[in-house]
């Protein structure tokens, strides 16, 4: 395995601490001799569980071993892989050094565990080639991921050479994406040890536009923009604004959902996290992939001052923003920020600046979002409109005027008629 794994390039693992990495250098231990043999099944213990953890987390099933160098294959963020993302591969030499590397896997995909194992006593190995998995719900694994690396196992097992599994991996890398950002399509930014991290979110809410009942004009102008902004065409940043429970999240989510496939991304930012704002954009700029940085329920209280960091990205410095950045933000307050009667003064001075112009640089962030979309509450015959749908798509078999007595008594124990009341009372009845 050892003298297969130095022949990679472009798949290789310069820092040597991917599983495959691990292995290999336990082979040479071994192949070397004079080894201590329960270091060694220590070792390989430890990579073994490697392998099943990743299992777990992405729904592997039946081989292991394939799945795992399948799993290396399509999350190598390579400069052959991302210069595929979004535009295929082209002829030439580096396409050449590609194929040596995939025959390399093809090679390992056969590769014969049991002399070492029957070296050192154990056949943990050989079980991952035959692995039978606990059936989960597919809330409890990544399936986007487990789907397109068992695909590529299955290719990987019956293509004739290595230019078949080429021709599938480019297409994969073109269409769906590489890495982290190509395999998911929901992040939040962590900052663990003080390194900027992106974490998959695992439990996506499956709610399309077509589930929303009502506010047909305002996802029309949704899907316009971000058609746009798929299609390099110009755009603008989005604020989702109005009433409480009106469904401004919700739109923003299925937005995902209908457009993951067409390359849109989305990462989650809290407020307290715009100082990083910066750094998010300078990850993710140099990709095909479309990204949405979605700020949920966005407000600013007066002596919040975070604002200014979000304002600096939108209006642009020397840098302007990419191309494949929009900003979409959700607030119950159009202009985002509180404004108070002293904001109102032009006869009082903070120091040298008045007022009025700290009023005004605080509500031209608003400004700043060219697409501005109302959800306002709805009225009654809206609401009974929400309640009926949301009941014909549950399957509840109930006479429509029961229905809107009970939603009507519903609603004003609830917080009065949205979206939101109309949902939790079809939950409520719901058998």
């Amino acid at each position: 395995m050892f003298r297969e794994t130095t022949q990679l390039l472009l798949y290789a693992d310069p820092a040597g601490e991917s599983i495959l990495s691990r292995l290999a250098g336990i082979y040479a231990d071994w192949a070397a001799g004079g080894f201590d043999r329960y270091s060694l099944i220590r070792r390989v213990n430890d990579q073994v569980l490697r392998i099943l953890e990743l299992g777990t987390l992405y729904g592997f099933d039946e081989n292991l071993w394939h799945d795992t160098l399948s799993f290396i294959l399509i999350t190598s963020e390579n400069p052959f892989s991302l210069t595929c993302e979004g535009a295929g591969a082209s002829e030439g030499t580096v396409s050449e050094l590609v194929l040596n590397d995939i025959s390399v896997f093809r090679r390992l995909f056969a590769f014969d565990f049991k002399p070492l194992e029957d070296d050192l006593g154990i056949d943990c190995l050989s079980r991952l080639t035959h692995y039978r998995s606990i059936p989960k719900r597919e809330q409890a694994y990544f399936k986007r991921v487990s789907q397109s690396v068992r695909a590529l196992s299955r290719v990987i097992e019956n293509a004739k050479d290595a230019r078949e599994i080429y021709a599938w991996l480019t297409e994969h890398y073109r269409r769906v994406g590489v890495g982290l950002f190509g395999m998911n399509l929901a992040f939040r930014v962590d900052q663990p040890n003080g390194q900027l991290s992106f974490m998959p979110i695992r439990n996506l809410d499956k709610v399309m536009l077509s589930d929303l009942i009502g506010y047909d004009i305002q996802k029309q102008e949704m899907r316009k923009n971000v058609e746009a902004f798929l299609a390099g065409k110009p755009c603008n940043n989005m604020l989702l604004y109005g009433d409480a429970g009106t469904g401004k999240s919700t739109s923003v989510k299925a937005l995902l959902n209908e457009y993951g496939d067409m390359g849109l991304r989305m990462i989650e930012l809290d407020r307290y996290q715009f100082g990083l704002l910066s750094q998010v954009i300078g990850a993710i700029k140099q990709r095909a992939l479309k990204f949405v940085l979605f700020m949920d329920d966005l407000s600013f209280e007066e002596n919040e001052v975070e604002y200014k960091y979000l304002k600096a990205v939108i209006e642009g410095g020397l840098e302007t923003k990419p191309d494949n950045v929009m900003i979409v933000a959700t607030s119950n307050r159009r202009h985002l920020i509180r404004e108070t009667w002293n904001d109102r003064s032009d006869m009082e001075f903070n120091g040298d600046v008045h007022r009025s112009d700290t009023l005004e640089e605080r509500l031209s962030l608003a400004a700043r979002f060219g697409c501005a979309i109302n959800f306002n509450q709805p009225d009654r015959r809206q609401y009974h409109d929400i309640v009926l749908g949301l009941a014909k798509q549950e399957g509840i078999d109930m006479d429509e005027e029961q229905l809107k007595l009970l939603s009507n008594r519903w609603e004003i124990r609830h917080g009065g008629v949205s979206g939101r009341t109309a949902r939790q009372f079809i939950n409520a009845i719901h058998d």
